[in-house]
């Protein structure tokens, strides 16, 4: 039978509690992702975190043991960017709640980045993480969303994880600004399309698995634009949560780590228990949503 990952010819993979929690890699990782097989995936690393650039992703995955270039990364960052340039135009001021890496990008799409205004509304608001984003950046941003500036976030992740736990990820920013603004905004990040499309361009291929930790991002995301996903439980999400998850938050297999990728999936049968099953089968994928009897 064929290894997971051999069904594929492109891994999506995602960052934060897929492959490290903070500065902390997820022991077993690196090993999982490095092919000893005769199939070579094109891998591409997705992550919802706008904080750094691609440059910056693929030193920190380097250091931590994972084989990344920039051009292997793609960020909610450089999605945002994109749909700013295909709704502005060239040169309009778009204000920045975000690292200077979100900026950059801004700037590398013909626009104009500031992080205050002087009572000529910008174009567009953009945000993105920052642990250094603070009330004024946010009283800024509602100013310019109340006088009918565009609003793109990066991404609405609640949490962060990393090696203390759970932090308040960019989406509790954007729902402090959602809620001084009474205005919604375009989202780049999963689980909407824009990422995970970027992310298929990079891949130049649509037979491409997602492999994440969050059902209401990675999954949903993958669900929505009608590609496979694994979920690993090394992060956010949890059983009880899959329990209880809608149908478009139910993934195609589920893990309890990254190497299930090397190892032929297992088939949950009618009424089997997941949990039980993935006990029995440690570093096997089960398949929930596939019915390809090779797996049987």
């Amino acid at each position: 039978m064929k290894r997971l990952r051999d069904r594929y010819q492109a891994l999506l993979l995602d960052l934060d509690g897929t492959l490290y929690r903070g500065h902390a890699v997820i022991e077993g990782a690196p090993q999982a992702l490095a092919d000893a097989g005769e199939t070579v995936q094109r891998l591409v690393y997705v992550t919802n975190n706008a904080s750094r650039g691609p440059g910056v992703v693929a030193g920190h995955l380097a250091e931590l043991g994972f084989p990344a270039t920039p051009d292997d990364v793609v960020t909610s960052a450089q999605a945002a960017a994109r749909l700013l340039a295909e709704r502005l135009d060239q040169g309009a001021r778009v204000l920045v709640v975000g690292t200077d890496d979100l900026a950059a990008e801004v700037e590398g799409v013909g626009l104009r980045s500031i992080r205050r205004f002087d009572g000529t509304v910008p174009a567009a608001v953009v945000q993105g993480h920052s642990p250094h984003t603070a009330w004024p950046d946010l009283a800024e941003a509602a100013y310019a969303l109340r006088a009918d500036a565009l609003w793109v976030a990066a991404n609405t992740d609640k949490t962060l994880p990393n090696e203390r736990g759970l932090a308040p990820g960019n989406g509790a920013m954007v729902a402090a600004l959602r809620a001084a603004s009474g205005q919604e905004p375009v989202v780049a990040g999963k689980p909407y399309a824009p990422l995970l499309e970027d992310a298929l361009v990079r891949a130049d291929t649509r037979s491409a698995l997602v492999v994440g930790d969050r059902l209401d991002t990675d999954i949903e995301g993958a669900n929505r634009v009608g590609l496979d996903a694994l979920l690993v439980l090394t992060g956010v999400s949890t059983l009880d949560e899959l329990r209880d998850a809608d149908v478009d938050r139910i993934p195609t297999y589920v893990s309890d780590s990254l190497d299930a990728l090397n190892h032929p999936p297992v088939y949950l049968e009618s009424g089997g228990d997941l949990g039980e099953v993935l006990r029995r089968t440690p570093g096997r994928a089960v398949t929930l949503r596939a019915s390809d009897p090779e797996i049987r």
